[in-house]
This record gives structure tokens, sequence and C-alpha cells, in this order.
């Protein structure tokens, strides 16, 4: 069971003029990591970012929305952003995406951290290797990676673009409204991720939202003029 409260489990609407989608926050696992559904359309396809456990509650949304499954997207490799990739991906039978730079991190519970209090962590290796640039397409919609390291070597945060809307960013553990990722775990660079954070993400429009790997949405904006990290 997660300790989320109901307010944290709202989900977040985004409606175009001429389509529909939706993105579906889920506070999961003991560590409090959010999970993402991100669906084209109504009983169309989704995507699934970052499933760090409770997947049977994952499940239980999906099939409630009555949604495909056609991808489960790793920002990064650490166990509370991989914990349900097992058990969601044997259940649909889906691709699994992670950055090369993690990628070993999927079957390696000394680079996962889930060693230390939680027990070895099972998930199987990625389907594909993503790098910089690279899409992945969830039906209609299409996301780009832009590689951010310094909280892992390969962290990831996905762009999602649609005309005439602001862009909307998929951060993982690289920038919180608020904070930072943490740099102190295996391969985390502090330098690297300060330059993830300014070369990469502040390049963005102000209105630009930020989703996080843990805590509420932010915008590019607010981060800029308020982050103290």
């Amino acid at each position: 069971m997660t300790n989320a409260t109901p307010q944290a489990r709202r989900a977040l609407w985004v409606i175009g003029e001429e389509n529909y989608m939706k993105i579906k926050r889920l506070v999961v696992g003991p560590l409090q990591a959010n999970c993402y559904l991100l669906a084209d359309e109504p009983g169309g396809s989704v995507g699934i970012i970052d499933p760090g456990g409770d997947p049977e509650e994952i499940r239980s949304i999906i099939e409630r929305e009555n949604w495909t499954p056609v991808v489960l997207i790793n920002t990064h490799g650490h166990i509370d952003h991989i914990a349900a990739n097992r058990i969601l991906k044997e259940r649909y039978d889906i691709p699994l995406l992670i950055h090369a730079g993690d990628a070993d991190c999927l079957t390696d519970p000394a680079l996962n951290l889930s060693m230390p209090g939680f027990g070895p962590v099972d998930s199987p290796p990625c389907d594909r290797e993503l790098r910089d640039d690279d899409e992945i397409t969830v039906g209609r919609l299409t996301l780009k990676v832009i590689h951010s390291p310094g909280h892992s070597p390969g962290s990831i945060c996905l762009n999602l673009h649609r005309p005439g809307e602001p862009n909307i960013i998929f951060t993982g553990d690289t920038l919180f409204a608020g904070g930072v990722g943490r740099t102190d775990f295996p391969g985390g660079s502090m330098n690297q991720l300060m330059a993830s954070i300014k070369d990469r993400l502040f390049t963005f429009p102000d209105e630009t939202i930020i989703l996080p790997g843990h805590g509420p949405r932010s915008t590019i904006g607010e981060e800029r003029r308020s982050n103290p990290l």
C-alpha cells in the first residue's frame, strides 16, 4: 500500500482543441515516487513511466480506463522507479525502455540501490536502450528523450510537445519543484546535474510544465526564479 493522500493521487488533465490526452499521477512505493500514466485518448494507448511500486494499483487504473499499454519507460534505474517493471511487463508484454547509461541497473541490485533495506529488485533487462533525442511513440503522442545525467549516468527527461500548447517534461529525479536530484549515489555528479538543468531544461520556455519523479508539478519559469538549488 502507498501512503499517498487522495490529493496526491489526483489526475492532471491536459486538453487540446482537437484531441484529448490524460496524464494520471500515482504516488507509489515506500519512497513515494511519482508514476505517470500517459494516454493519448479515451480507451486508447497508454505509456507507463516510472512504475516504482504498487503494480496492482497501476493495473487497476489502466483497466478501469480501458487503456492499452504500449510501452514501459524508466527515467533512470533506481529502485523507486523500476520496482514494478517485471509484473507490469509480464502482464502486458510491452517493451521496456531505459537510457543506455542506466541499462545495467535493471538487473544489478547494487546499481539500482535495492539491496540496502529493500532486498534485491528483479527487473527484466530493457528491450531498447535510449539515447539523447530518441523519440518514443505512445499512440498519437510522441515523447522526446533529453539525456540529463547527474542524478545517475543514464538519467533522462521526456519532453511532450503538441503544437499550440506548453511543453510538458517528465523530469524524473533531475529537477523537482524547489529541489534537484541527489548526486551522492554511485555515478552521480553535481556538476553534470547542474549542466543538465541549466543547459537543457532551462532552455525551455517559462510556461513549460514539469512533472518530476517526486513531489508536485511545477514550471520551468517557477524553478528558474525560485529553486534554491
